[in-house]
């Protein structure tokens, strides 16, 4: 039976670093895929040209995907932690309560960028485990971000300690093309960001469990 599945990305590109190739599997296993992404660009950080290249980018990548809804809340990127809570929370519970997805994914909380742990912080507060049945999830499980996540200072209480792998096989392939829809935010090797560092970690993860290639993730809750 198809689930509903919803990547919750801070940024554009968040998903396809985190969970790109599980978000391939589901799609191949006939889920139905939910987008909700919280921050924009905005000038004058951006001159106009980039961003409207940045919204060619997103719509590339749903397809890619085949994403059947793409939520933008548009909130101001770097400056997320600065939003107000009830905006925020608010959008996040109306893409959940529109989507009911079984599963959530979402950026980690011990990540060194701030916008990323405004995000886990507002989303653990909307996902508390006694409106879990009522919202139709059932498991939330936390992504690692190239950039973000590894570059956090070292801290065991906010460490990215992952007990979920998934084999996503050949499918590192496809995620590296697809990032590659990121003209404006791919970084070359040897950067984060690079081709060769998304195979190098997806390689490490997959190493673990002893399959090619895989994604690792934090299993924040799981209802039987």
């Amino acid at each position: 039976m198809a689930e509903n599945i919803l990547v919750i990305a801070v940024h554009p590109d968040d998903e396809t670093l985190g969970c790109g190739g599980t978000l391939l599997k589901h799609r191949e296993a006939g889920d139905i895929l939910h987008w909700l992404i919280l921050t924009s660009a905005r000038e004058p950080q951006w001159p106009k040209n980039v961003l409207e290249e940045k919204t060619r980018e997103i719509e590339r990548v749903a397809a890619a995907y085949g994403m059947a809804t793409t939520t933008r809340a548009g909130f101001p990127a770097a400056q997320l932690d600065q939003v107000a809570q009830n905006e925020l929370l608010g959008k996040i519970r109306e893409t959940i309560v529109a989507t009911r997805p079984s599963v959530v994914y979402l950026v980690h909380g011990g990540d060194v960028n701030s916008d990323h742990r405004a995000a886990y912080e507002a989303a653990s507060s909307v996902l508390k485990p006694f409106h879990l049945l009522k919202l139709g999830v059932r498991r939330i499980l936390c992504y690692e971000t190239l950039s973000s996540t590894d570059a956090a200072p070292p801290d065991a209480n906010r460490a990215f300690i992952p007990n979920v792998f998934v084999d996503i096989g050949n499918r590192i392939d496809r995620k590296i093309e697809i990032m590659g829809l990121y003209a404006t935010e791919i970084q070359a090797d040897p950067l984060p960001r690079g081709p060769s560092a998304i195979r190098a970690l997806a390689r490490y993860r997959g190493a673990t469990i002893a399959v090619d290639h895989a994604e690792a993730f934090m299993l924040i809750r799981d209802l039987a």
